[in-house]
C-alpha cells in the first residue's frame, strides 16, 4: 500500500518532526510504503489555495497511485472545518482515504466507498478543532484588553518612551547600516535617494541626542540582524 503523510504546526517556531517519526514509524509496522512526506509550518485557519503542501499533495496523489493520506490528527489536516471537510471530499473523489492514526479512523470503507461514520466524526472533531481555535483567540484578547485597563488604572504609559517619526527611524537605520559596514550605495538604494551623495551628506552623522543609549543599543542589534539576514 503506498501511502503520503502529511505534517504540519502552525507556526516556524514549532517544530513537526515528532509527527514524521511517529507516522514513519506506523507506517513500516502495517508495512505501508511511505512515497512522500508533505511538510508545512503554517496555520490551520487558512484555505486550501493558500497552503503550499495541501495543493502540492493534491497534485501528487492525482499524478501518482496513492492509497492513504495519513496525518497524526485531525487538526493537522487545517482547523478550518469547511476547508478541512473539503480537502476529505477531495481525496474521497480521487479514491484515497484519509487515515487519522490518533483515533485509527478511516474515511473509506474497505470497498472505497465513503464511510459516513467516519464523516460525521470528522466533522465533530473538526469543529472541535475550530472552536478550540476560536477559544484561544479570544482568551489572548482577553488577556491583551486586561493588561491594557490595568495599565491605565495605575498610569502606566504603554508604547515607546520617546517620540520615534518617521524621519528619526529612517535616519537611526542609515546612520547604524553605515556603522555597522552596509555600504553607502546599497542603503541609498534602500532610502530611494537619487544618488550615494545624498546619503553620505544627509545620513553619515550621529543619532539625535533625544534618543539615549539604552534605545541606540537595541537600535544597532536590530540593524545588526536584518544587514545580516
Amino acid at each position: 500500500m503506498d501511502v503520503v503523510l502529511l505534517c504540519r504546526v502552525s507556526t516556524a517556531g514549532q517544530d513537526y518532526s515528532r509527527q514524521v517519526d511517529e507516522l514513519s514509524d506506523f507506517c513500516s509496522k502495517m508495512g505501508w510504503n511511505v512515497r512522500r512526506i508533505f511538510t508545512a509550518k503554517v496555520s490551520g485557519a487558512k484555505k486550501i489555495e493558500e497552503r503550499s503542501e495541501l495543493t502540492e499533495m493534491l497534485d501528487y496523489i492525482r499524478e501518482n497511485r496513492i492509497d492513504r493520506v495519513c496525518v497524526l490528527e485531525i487538526s493537522r489536516l487545517g482547523k478550518n472545518t469547511l476547508e478541512a471537510l473539503k480537502v476529505i471530499r477531495l481525496l474521497n473523489d480521487n479514491g484515497v482515504c484519509l487515515y487519522i492514526k490518533n483515533y485509527n479512523l478511516e474515511t473509506l470503507s474497505a470497498d472505497g466507498k465513503p464511510n459516513p461514520i467516519a464523516s460525521m466524526i470528522c466533522t465533530i472533531l473538526l469543529e472541535v478543532a475550530q472552536m478550540e481555535r476560536l477559544t484561544i483567540m479570544e482568551r489572548m484578547a482577553s488577556g491583551r484588553d486586561r493588561y491594557i485597563a490595568k495599565c491605565r488604572a495605575e498610569g502606566i504609559k504603554m508604547g515607546l518612551k520617546f517620540n520615534l517619526t518617521i524621519h528619526v527611524a529612517r535616519h537611526t537605520f542609515a546612520v547604524q547600516a553605515l556603522k555597522n559596514g552596509m555600504d553607502v550605495h546599497t542603503i541609498s538604494h534602500l532610502m530611494g535617494h537619487s544618488s550615494s551623495l545624498v546619503t553620505e551628506k544627509v545620513y553619515a552623522e550621529f543619532l539625535p541626542d533625544t534618543i539615549n543609549t539604552t534605545v541606540r543599543e537595541q537600535l544597532e542589534r536590530n540593524v545588526i540582524e536584518y544587514s545580516s539576514s
